[in-house]
């Protein structure tokens, strides 16, 4: 019997896809990464019985990084990224250790099958999974094939079912489009943020912005940000002024009629028309003309309509709302939300889709009706050859999915019934008048077919005053003649709807991609998001911009990535060689970057009017162990030290308190210890700012604090707090925290993992000797009398942490704040080891083996 292995994007897609094809007779069992499952069943394949394995990955297996040298901003120079620095492919997220999981669950099957979403990044990931599992499969005889693709859009048995049954291959060529994409974006952004980000944060201290980053999309998507902005801000208000009439049709009505020339802008000018046309009494009907009109109802959904009436209707950002609707689709309830299609295929089951809401109260009798008098078949759109368009495919009710879920569902629902039902007609009524020799107009519209109005009431026509019945001829009294004077007033910031849509023209990013360039120019604080989700440019992202502009235009311009874009399509299509559009692009980069560095004074200027050199901002904190004056600590991400005596700045820990510690010094520079803490419920250590950015041993790595230093003497070091090896992670141990009194804890100097113990003891000390059993580092306790836990009334013990008894209760294993705390549950043996370096101990006793890692470090602490 055949072994077939299947792979999904996510867990949640294995779970269905396997429930549908296996018609719910699986059995399950978690993978050994713990992330993903594992669902197993016999079937047929290809007209032979076979064993399926169901798994998944968790989004890209691997991503694209410079290798190791390369990844330090102080020892190569930016220019180095465009070409000569090599790029290797690591995994994406090193903890799910995701490529020993497919091959354990590869091992020994025949075939594989694709089940990845179907799109680009899809088609990428496939070739990931492939990399990882072919070597480990069973190697096919001659002609065999043994790699299969399924295409689907949504989950559904039909469409799953189907999908199964037509199997295809997976397309290499839009799989290295993405690489193509992933390469240029690494290389280019990396030159770039590595470059500015060093020079104003070497000469600037209020940026607030941690990473002044440069992207391909993300930059030309703030320079429409800027652009409107530049435009409310030159723009000046001119006065015109509007001539106003209303007449009495009849004795109890007025109508108010609308001037033929709109506006004029002299006011003496619309001082003559007002004299004049005072002279009438009488307003003159001069036609009446009827015409039948029709509203059209919409293109069915697409990804960026979606994205634009989430943003401006439903109140919900780009990524979120694309968080929500991929969630809606892996649950089932709706069609692969990543489309650029507006046109049903023919064979699409509209009245399938259309059955399945036939009971939801909010729109039972509009489905109801339409099923039965016949459904219009939808506008013909755009097909762009991906998936149909963003369709509701199963009934939901709003206690199902609550909040935004609801409201998102709702909304497509409602799109897709509007786009089977017929349009909306009206009919629109023109009145033209004369008052002596101007012109004057008034225009009514009655509904005569609401059509999809029913169900988007949003788009229907606004009930107006009916106009009264008139022929050619009929005069009519004027009782109001009046001069208006007006203002024409500057455009709005962006919405985020109407970025969304330049984004879309002019071709930056994808209908995947634009929700993420938006999101990273509110990270990187160059916008902030005000009322009615407008974009408004922040002092740093107007700067930048306006220097981007001044030095190479084309950095901001949406017109160099439109052309790399289409060129990245074009390999997707075959059209285009790899290399060689990685490479054509890579060289015009390196050109303009080089040209920006030559000219980087002309930004430069721009910065010194709007932010302050670093010598005027922060406040002193700490003395320098060179010239011993104090220096000042600038708090503005990223917050740092800066000597303005010695022209030196230092990188502190970020996300964080900092303040001095005792005034201590570390005993190999002079330079006064800081102190860094993530709160009461977080962890801290102490820090020198020199050893922190140059490491002063050889084990030590830049970015190290006092718990990971290993000096022999030091009081704050390593060797001198560590107590034993972390209980969740390989490589750390855990340091007591000698700030931490009366609420005494230990914290891996790696992980966030936390031990608190020894609570409202007055000392706690870590002992040079070693325990017997673990090799961790022994604990001296002293408490008070009349708060010892100690038996026998006994203020001082001395023993290890992990494994003396009378410790056994004092100990409680916690994160720091910003994980979920750990479940404490079940028993199990314990590993701990002197200050790093020890072996794993016989533990204590017990006959059942526990199921995971987590339970078995848990299992100590209960």
């Amino acid at each position: 019997m055949k072994t077939v292995l299947m792979v999904a994007e996510k867990p949640s897609l294995a779970q269905s896809i396997a429930k549908i094809l296996s018609r719910g007779n699986m059995s399950s069992r978690k993978g050994l990464n713990g992330a993903c499952s594992v669902h197993e069943y016999t079937g047929s394949f290809v007209g032979q019985s076979a064993h399926f394995k169901m798994t998944s990955v968790c989004g890209h297996v691997m991503t694209l990084d410079f290798i190791g040298k390369y990844n330090s901003w102080d020892k190569v120079d930016p220019a180095e990224l465009f070409s000569k620095a090599p790029t290797e492919k690591k995994e994406a997220n090193p903890k799910l250790t995701m490529v020993k999981f497919l091959q354990v669950e590869g091992r020994g099957c025949d075939c594989i099958v694709l089940w990845l979403d179907c799109d680009k990044e899809g088609e990428n990931i496939c070739f990931e999974v492939l990399d990882a599992v072919l070597p480990v499969m069973n190697k096919p005889r001659s002609s065999e094939r043994t790699i299969y693709r399924a295409k689907f859009s949504s989950i559904t048995d039909t469409d799953i079912c189907n999908a199964m049954n037509h199997l295809g291959e997976p397309n290499r060529n839009e799989a290295l489009s993405v690489d193509a994409r992933q390469e240029l974006d690494l290389r280019i952004g990396c030159a770039f943020t590595r470059f500015q980000t060093k020079y104003f944060q070497g000469k600037y201290g209020n940026l607030d912005s941690s990473l002044i980053s440069f992207g391909p999309c993300q930059t030309p998507t703030l320079g429409f940000c800027v652009e409107r902005h530049d435009k409310i801000q030159s723009f000046k208000p001119e006065t015109y002024w509007v001539l106003q009439a209303k007449v009495n049709p009849e004795k109890e009505s007025s109508l108010t009629l609308d001037w033929d020339r709109v506006r004029v802008f002299d006011r003496e000018i619309a001082q003559m028309f007002l004299n004049i046309t005072k002279m009438s009494k009488e307003a003159k009907v001069e036609s009446v003309s009827k015409k039948e009109k029709v509203k059209q109802r919409p293109l069915a959904l697409n990804t960026v309509e979606m994205l634009r009436v989430a943003s401006a209707a439903l109140g919900m950002g780009p990524q979120h709302a694309m968080q929500i609707a991929e969630r809606l689709y892996t649950q089932g309830y709706i069609s692969y939300p990543r489309t650029e299609t507006t046109h049903y295929p023919e064979n699409f089951d509209l009245k399938g889709c259309l059955r399945q809401q036939a009971n939801n109260p909010y729109w039972a009798e509009t489905v109801k009706a339409l099923l039965s008098d016949g459904i219009n078949r939808p506008r013909k759109g755009h097909d762009a050859g991906d998936h149909p368009p963003i369709t509701p495919m199963r009934a939901a009710t709003e206690a199902e999915l609550g909040g935004d879920g609801w409201r998102l569902y709702e909304y497509i629902t409602r799109h897709f019934i509007a786009t089977v039902s017929a349009d909306c007609k009206y009919l629109q009524t023109t009145i033209s008048f004369s008052i002596g020799p101007e012109r004057f107009t008034c225009i009514g519209k009655v509904v005569t077919s609401p059509g999809f109005t029913e169900i988007m009431p949003w788009h229907s026509i606004p009930l107006e005053e009916s106009l009264p019945h008139c022929e050619k001829g009929d005069l009519f009294p004027v009782s109001e003649m009046k001069l208006l004077e007006k203002q024409t007033s500057p455009p709005d910031y962006l919405t985020e709807a109407e970025l969304i849509t330049l984004m879309e023209k002019h071709g930056i990013g994808t209908d995947a991609s634009i929700p993420v360039h938006i999101n990273n120019i509110c990270q990187r604080n160059y916008v902030t998001v005000e009322s009615g989700r407008r974009l408004k440019p922040t002092n740093l992202g107007i700067v930048l911009v306006h220097g981007y502009y001044k030095i190479d235009a084309e950095l901001v311009l949406p017109t160099i990535r439109s052309a790399v874009e289409k060129q990245l399509n074009l390999i997707a299509l075959g059209k285009a060689n790899y290399h060689q559009v990685l490479e054509h692009t890579l060289d015009i980069f390196k050109r303009k970057f080089h040209y920006f560095v030559d000219s980087i004074a002309g930004m430069d200027e721009l910065m010194e009017v709007s932010f302050s050199p670093l010598a005027a901002t922060g406040k002193p904190l700490s003395r320098c162990g060179k010239c011993h004056r104090f220096m000042k600590y600038i708090q503005a991400k990223p917050s740092r030290l800066h000597c303005s005596h010695c022209d030196d700045t230092y990188s502190l820990p970020q996300n964080g308190t900092i303040k001095l510690y005792k005034e201590l010094r570390c005993p190999l520079d002079d330079f006064e210890l800081v102190l860094w803490s993530s709160g009461s419920r977080g962890k801290s250590y102490p820090l020198c700012p020199y050893c922190y950015n140059h490491p002063p041993f050889r084990d030590m790595k830049k970015g190290m604090g006092c718990n990971e230093c290993t000096h022999p003497t030091c009081q704050h070091s390593l060797s001198m707090l560590g107590i034993g090896q972390c209980v969740e992670c390989e490589n750390g141990v855990l340091v007591l925290d000698s700030t931490s009194g009366p609420k005494w804890k230990m914290a891996c100097n790696k992980c966030n993992v936390i031990v608190h113990f020894f609570e409202n003891a007055h000392k706690v000390r870590v002992s040079p000797e070693t325990c017997d059993l673990c090799d961790a580092a022994l604990v001296d306790v002293d408490f008070n009398k009349a708060k010892s836990p100690l038996p026998g009334d006994e203020t001082q013990h001395s023993g290890c942490v992990f494994c003396d008894p009378v410790f056994q209760d004092l100990v409680e294993l916690k994160h720091a704040a910003m994980r979920h705390p750990m479940h404490r549950g079940g028993q199990g043996k314990r590993q701990g080891r002197g200050r790093g370096k020890g072996r794993r101990p016989g533990g204590r006793l017990n006959p059942k083996k526990p199921k995971d890692k987590m339970a078995a470090l848990a299992a100590y602490f209960v």
